[in-house]
């Protein structure tokens, strides 16, 4: 889960006094957050990743607040008295196909409290972490802060030739071109593919000309540098989706709306939309219906107990018809529906032992028979040596392609080659595993229990997901007999012996492959991999697979206790 470094002296500075580290322990321990370690002045937070409000120091303070009964319901958000027009950015066409979207909000100090070294040192700490959480690595979204008294509106932002754009790196002191930027400086290098079209850059300038950032990269001197003793700064966003921009920007917000900065607008205005950007910092209204409160929390609450208890989370709430209206600030992108305010009312109560109701089910306390046995033969695939995998569904048209695997159904869009085609056969993630660990020894026993999809026209999806157990042995020697050995060791722990048929299977060299019959039903196969399928994955030792299909095999052992004994070769034949 994400974790901080936060101040403690910042932390009980905005509290006006002291926090015990038992007291912090226990009020994280109602929330979503947890104190890892505190030494010295530094407290180390842990949150679950949608309470990211909880790992800076004014978000961290004012939930606790709100716990400690020093403040209620939500924060104050302040609108700046700034004059004029609204402050505006221009966002050209260029920019749409790579990253489109721009938001922004102008913040303004306390006459008597303007940016100092901590506060900005707590922002630019907020934002990386932001960077690395809801912004995916800055992929989805990414942060910039900008001195707003240094700007000359409106801002554009752009796709500009790289051979055009000369600035000055945030971390440098002498103007480069971007072309060597991109080529040598290690935030270029890494973050430039996000914000490069061949040759081509994204820019943010001002009116002038002059250059703020190269988004989402790197902010440039002196238009992008905030300094202690500003006291008008511009909260900046870019991304590739309009939630996780606004979710970033409403968070970073926190840092000073916490401290009584005020808020003003900014209007952006791109090809075919203009949006005002008073939504952006808005608090949005969510339902809480009574009837929904009592029926997923167990209990009836009293309404003057609601409204207690999530003023106590900084939450507004106001009575309405059938329940209340909860103002959600946009530093909570958590709080999406009405269970989720549910979800605050019951932790801001405190979640006790006591209050855990076990509902009734005829599963209690024990898996369903089937789990336990497709876990039986797992277990017993591992007894035998082999090594368990875990692949996915979803998988690589390479090697269905060379093993014929015609009946396998393939994906219209799918993301990549590896991510192309839903297996029908465990034999497809079991060869591409040998593929992937040729330069390791042999042989290789690898094992997997797990679904497959098969086609089924009789199916609404026209497909059906099935269990299969499977292993391959590969190496010197391997052969058919040896898999099918493993596979009759398989079915007589079950206490079944079925009939062996000669098959042509995909992939399979002619002569050496067989299917396993139980009263009718085709439950397992086994063959020697072709040589020109291991040649084709560069497999250099013979390979034999067996497949047991336990969805049909399923019905044919897991009666009730007492039903009629299942002969499995027929009216003659005898289990054994």
């Amino acid at each position: 889960m994400p974790q901080a470094t936060l101040s403690a002296a910042r932390v009980e500075g905005l509290l006006a006094r002291s926090l015990p580290s038992e007291e912090l322990e226990r009020i994280l321990f109602d929330s979503k957050a947890e104190l890892r370690s505190r030494v010295a002045d530094e407290l180390r937070i842990e949150a679950t990743p949608d309470r990211l409000d909880l790992l800076t120091e004014a978000g961290l303070a004012a939930h606790l607040a709100g716990a400690l009964g020093l403040a209620q319901g939500s924060l104050p958000i302040v609108a700046s008295k700034g004059e004029g027009a609204a402050p505006s950015i221009d966002a050209t066409p260029a920019v749409d196909p790579i990253r489109p979207v721009i938001a922004a909000a102008l913040i303004e100090a306390p006459d008597d409290a303007p940016l100092d070294a901590g506060l900005l040192d707590e922002a630019v700490r907020f934002q990386e972490l932001l960077h690395a959480t809801i912004g995916r690595d800055r992929r989805a979204a990414s942060l910039g802060i900008y001195p707003a008294d240094r700007l000359a509106f409106p801002l554009r932002y752009d796709l500009e030739p790289l051979a055009g754009v000369r600035f000055v790196p945030l971390d440098a002191r002498a103007e480069v071109r971007a072309p060597a930027f991109f080529a040598e400086h290690p935030m270029g290098v890494r973050f430039g593919p996000l914000g490069t079209d061949g040759t081509r850059c994204l820019t943010l300038r001002d009116a002038t000309g002059g250059v703020l950032s190269l988004p989402p990269v790197l902010n440039a001197r002196p238009l992008g540098e905030a300094a202690a003793g500003d006291r008008r700064l511009l909260l900046e966003a870019t991304g590739t989706r309009a939630g996780r921009v606004a979710d970033a920007l409403g968070l970073l917000a926190l840092v000073f709306l916490a401290r009584g900065w005020s808020v003003r607008p900014v209007t952006v205005h791109a090809p075919g939309r203009t949006d005002d950007g008073r939504a952006l910092l808005a608090p949005r209204h969510i339902d809480l219906p009574s009837d929904l409160l009592r029926t997923v929390a167990g209990r009836a609450y009293p309404a003057s107990e609601v409204e207690h208890l999530l003023s106590r989370v900084r939450l507004a709430a106001r009575p309405s018809p059938h329940g209340w209206q909860v103002e959600v600030p946009p530093w909570r992108p958590d709080l999406l529906s009405s269970r989720d305010l549910v979800e605050e009312v019951v932790l801001a109560r405190g979640v006790r032992s006591e209050d855990g109701l076990l509902p009734p089910s005829p599963t209690r306390g024990r898996r369903l028979r089937e789990v336990r046995f497709r876990r039986a033969f797992a277990a017993r695939l591992l007894g035998l040596g082999f090594v368990p995998l875990l692949r996915p569904v979803l998988s690589p048209d390479a090697v269905v392609r060379i093993l014929g695997r015609t009946a396998a159904v393939a994906l219209a869009n799918p993301v990549s080659e590896q991510f192309a085609v839903l297996r029908d056969s465990l034999e497809v993630s079991l060869l591409a595993a040998l593929e992937r660990n040729t330069r390791h020894g042999y042989p290789q026993r690898v094992s997997e229990v797990g679904p497959v999809v098969v086609a089924d026209t009789s199916a609404e999806t026209g497909a059906r997901t099935r269990t299969h157990a499977a292993f391959v042995l590969a190496g010197e020697g391997m052969g058919f007999a040896e898999a099918a050995a493993v596979v009759d060791y398989l079915l007589r722990c079950e206490d079944l012996r079925g009939v062996r048929e000669p098959a042509e299977i995909a992939g399979a060299i002619p002569g050496r492959a067989a299917r396993l019959r139980l009263v009718g039903e085709t439950v397992a196969e086994i063959a020697e991999v072709h040589p020109r399928v291991l040649s084709e994955l560069k497999v250099p030792v013979p390979v034999a697979w067996g497949e047991v299909d336990l969805s049909a095999l399923w019905p044919l052992v897991g009666r009730p206790t007492g039903a009629p004994t299942i002969n499995p070769e027929g009216p003659s034949a005898e289990r054994g």
